[in-house]
């Protein structure tokens, strides 16, 4: 089994208003130390072992429906679970 944690983001190039609406808020608050700020997902997955590579697994699921990946970018980290 593996526990898969999945960081899918705006791609640098789209413009992200809600990360724009929580800077403003944090300076707002007198956070003013905080320059910019990006809004993201993220997934954890519990995978079962099978025939199928994880990592295929996780990328066709993250290109599938988990990203659109015309406008996000995702990255993975695979953990695999020891049994007991």
């Amino acid at each position: 089994m593996y526990k898969v944690k999945v960081y899918v983001t705006l791609r640098e190039s789209v413009l992200d208003p809600q990360g724009t609406v929580v800077k403003n808020s944090l300076h707002t608050l007198n956070f003013n130390e905080v320059s910019d700020v990006r809004i993201g997902k993220y997934m954890e997955l519990t995978i079962e072992k099978s025939d199928r590579n994880v990592e295929d697994v996780v990328r066709e699921a993250c290109e599938k429906i988990l990203a659109n990946t015309v406008i996000e970018d995702y990255r993975f980290e695979i953990e695999e679970c020891v049994s007991q």
